[in-house]
C-alpha cells in the first residue's frame, strides 16, 4: 500500500464534514458584501499570510511544515536569477501571497458574478481572433493554462460562451468540498474530469467536437518529459502532447490575468495556437509540443510575475545526473 492510500484511509469523516460546514459558512458571510470589498479582504489575507511565512517563529514553522516563504523565493531566484533585485522578489513574493487569496475568495464569486449577459462586464478579450475561429468550428480542441491569473475565470467564461469544455483535474481530499464545488462548476457548464484513469474519456470528448482544459505547468514526477521552464529542465506531462497527436487537434494556450485589484476584471489573453501542422515532420514531435506550450506559459508569467503561484513546486523533479564513468585501474 502506497503512502498516499494510507492516508486517505486516516482521514476522518467527522472532522471532513465539520471543515465542509465551515467553508459553507464562510461563503454565506462572504455573500453578505459586495465583490469590491471582499477583493480588498483578500489583499488584507493575502498581506497577513506573506507576513507570518516571513515571520520566524517555531509554532507557526512547525504548523506550516514547510518554509513556504523560502519555496516562493527560491523559485522566484530560479526563474529570473538577477534579474531583480532581493527587495524586488520579496515584493513579487507578496504581491503573490495577494493574489493568492483573492484568487482564493474570487472562487466563491465567479460563478454568480459571470453569466450571458454580464460576461462583457467583468471580461475583456485580448488576442482571441485566431482562438475563436478554432472554437467555432466545434471540432474538438485542447485548451491550457497554468498556476497563473485565475484558471477558475477562464474556465467559466468559455462555458458561458456556449461551448462545452470539460477540464482535468485533482479532487480534493475531502470528499463534500469536493462534490460541493464540482457540482457549482457542473451547474454552471463547466465539467470536472478526474485526471486519474480520465485517458480514454479524454480522447472521446475531443473527438466530440468538445474543449478539453489543463493546468499544463504541474510536476510530472519522474516520468515526465523534462523541458524548459525558465531556463530550467522542469518535469512536464506526456499526456497532453499525446492526446494532441492522437487526435490530431489544435492546443489554444491562454490565461485569465488579473487587470485590476480593485475589481473583478480580467483579460483573457491568448499566448499561442499550436495547429497540427506545427508539429508534423518535427524530429520529435511529442518534444516540440511540450516545449512550446511551455515556453508560452513562461512568456505569460513573465508580463507579470505577481500573478503566478510560486508557492507552486514547479522544479519538484530534478533530471538525473549521468552516472560518472569510472576507469578501473590494475596493479603494476
Amino acid at each position: 500500500m502506497s503512502k498516499k492510500e494510507k492516508k486517505k484511509k486516516k482521514r476522518n469523516p467527522i472532522i471532513d464534514y465539520l471543515a465542509y460546514l465551515v467553508l459553507r459558512t464562510v461563503v454565506v458571510l462572504f455573500h453578505l458584501f459586495p465583490i469590491e470589498r471582499n477583493l480588498r479582504t483578500g489583499c488584507w489575507l493575502g498581506k497577513m499570510m506573506w507576513y507570518v511565512i516571513s515571520t520566524d517563529i517555531p509554532i507557526i514553522n512547525k504548523i506550516l511544515k514547510r518554509k513556504h516563504r523560502e519555496q516562493i523565493i527560491s523559485n522566484l531566484k530560479l526563474a529570473f536569477g538577477d534579474s531583480y533585485s532581493q527587495a524586488e522578489l520579496e515584493k513579487i513574493g507578496e504581491l503573490s501571497c495577494k493574489h493568492l487569496a483573492v484568487f482564493a475568495i474570487e472562487c466563491l464569486f465567479t460563478a454568480r458574478l459571470i453569466n450571458l449577459s454580464t460576461w462583457k462586464k467583468y471580461i475583456t478579450l485580448k488576442n482571441f481572433e485566431p482562438a475563436l475561429r478554432v472554437l467555432l468550428e466545434n471540432n474538438g480542441a485542447i485548451v491550457l493554462t497554468g498556476h497563473y491569473g485565475s484558471w477558475e475565470v477562464l474556465g467559466y467564461t468559455l462555458a458561458t460562451l456556449g461551448f462545452d469544455i470539460s477540464a482535468v483535474m485533482r479532487p480534493l481530499d475531502n470528499p463534500y468540498m469536493n462534490n460541493y464545488l464540482v457540482n457549482i462548476r457542473a451547474r454552471h457548464g463547466l465539467n470536472l474530469l478526474n485526471k486519474k484513469g480520465a485517458a480514454d474519456a479524454m480522447e472521446k470528448i475531443i473527438e466530440q467536437g468538445q474543449l478539453l482544459g489543463f493546468i499544463a505547468d504541474q510536476d510530472a514526477g519522474r516520468k515526465g518529459l523534462f523541458v524548459e521552464f525558465f531556463g530550467e529542465q522542469a518535469s512536464t506531462y506526456k499526456s497532453i502532447g499525446l492526446i494532441a497527436i492522437e487526435t490530431n487537434r489544435p492546443i489554444i494556450i491562454g490565461c485569465a490575468r488579473r487587470t485590476s485589484s480593485e475589481k473583478f476584471h480580467y483579460e483573457l489573453d491568448v499566448e499561442d495556437i499550436i495547429y497540427p501542422d506545427d508539429w508534423k515532420n518535427q524530429d520529435d514531435e511529442l518534444l516540440y509540443i511540450t516545449q512550446r506550450y511551455t515556453a508560452a506559459i513562461e512568456r505569460m508569467v513573465r508580463k507579470d510575475p505577481t500573478q503566478y503561484l510560486w508557492l507552486h513546486r514547479r522544479w519538484k523533479t530534478r533530471p538525473r545526473q549521468p552516472k560518472r564513468q569510472t576507469t578501473t585501474v590494475s596493479a603494476k
